[in-house]
């Protein structure tokens, strides 16, 4: 099979697509013929061999990288039933090698796709759809906030703005470039800034005083980490709420308890409570999974060929792409 392999860590150029041999299922476990695969910004920090903040563990190398991969079972282990052959299925495997025409995970990891959803939403909605929902439940959004989302045009931060603005939440997204802000305000965000730009911060305070009708961000949902996060938290109003859920910036933000107390703020770090409840992650998923094919949750999706993945992560890392990268084999 082919794979993209990491032998080195460092630029994106270090990824090569090579020729592997085909793995095998072992006990609990399918194969899967990959029709998308994930790419997660996380995995950009790491296959640049940086350590810092929320970072997962560097992996060993040489390392394939994709945890989230769609596609139809095409061999199951010796006490997987072969009613799951030909199955179409997603997982967010709990090991890396979904950059790759196989990938082999474990079942209690596999769910169905659901019909009519296609493997790149199905890609899309897993672990980003997933991580959402778990971010909702625990910043208990309601029409009456006032809601900064950071990275506002990225994969996660289009579903969030989504589903604020269905809440009657005022939503404001900040995302870098004007395409992607007009992206932003396309899915409805009341104002969407520019965060390339120097002076965002004060454009949203203005925003505030002036349109917003004087009030006050209530609630900040930050994935970035880093200088964005430390500045969105410097417009969070009094009593307000401060979301984290990892830091793909590879930096991570940590308020000072000191401040946290003096302007009444709770910081919520929904990733560690998500990883603190891992039974409830399974049906995270599948609920996302359920909303995407409703329609309730909508995915762009931006694809490369398999062959392509160092121009992927290069474009993540650039910030040029809108929503959820995926690798089609």
């Amino acid at each position: 099979m082919h794979a993209v392999v990491l032998h080195t860590f460092g630029p994106a150029e270090n990824l090569r697509h090579e020729t592997l041999p085909d793995p095998e299922p072992g006990p609990g476990q399918v194969r899967i013929a990959v029709r998308a695969a994930g790419v997660h910004a996380i995995e950009t920090v790491l296959r640049a061999g940086v350590t810092e903040g929320l970072v997962p563990p560097l992996p060993e190398l040489p390392a394939v990288f994709g945890g989230e991969v769609s596609g139809r079972v095409d061999a199951v282990g010796p006490d997987v039933g072969a009613e799951w052959l030909g199955r179409d299925v997603v997982t967010a495997k709990g090991s890396p090698g979904g950059y790759a025409e196989l990938a082999v995970a474990d079942l209690a990891e596999v769910l169905e796709r659901p019909a009519g959803l296609d493997h790149k939403a199905a890609v899309a909605a897993i672990v980003t759809g997933g991580t959402t929902v778990a971010v909702l439940a625990q910043a208990g959004l309601g029409g009456s906030d006032v809601v900064l989302v950071n990275s506002a045009a990225g994969g996660m931060g289009r579903l969030l703005v989504q589903h604020a603005r269905a809440l009657g939440a005022v939503v404001i997204g900040a995302a870098g470039g004007p395409e992607k802000t007009a992206a932003v305000r396309e899915l409805g965000a009341d104002l969407a800034v520019d965060y390339t730009r120097p002076d965002w911060q004060q454009a949203v305070a203005d925003w505030l005083a002036g349109p917003g009708g004087g009030r006050s961000v209530t609630a900040v949902l930050d994935g970035v980490g880093g200088e964005q996060a430390r500045t969105a938290f410097g417009l969070l109003g009094t009593g307000g709420r401060f979301v984290t859920y990892g830091a793909i910036s590879g930096a991570e933000f940590t308020p000072a308890a000191d401040e946290l107390a003096a302007r009444e703020v709770t910081h919520i770090d929904a990733l560690r409570g998500m990883l603190a409840h891992p039974e409830r992650i399974a049906d995270h998923r599948a609920e996302a999974l359920r909303r995407t094919a409703a329609g309730d949750f909508t995915h762009t999706t931006h694809s490369f060929p398999l062959a392509e993945a160092a121009r992927a992560h290069k474009a993540l890392e650039q910030r040029e792409t809108t929503g959820k990268v995926v690798l089609i084999p």
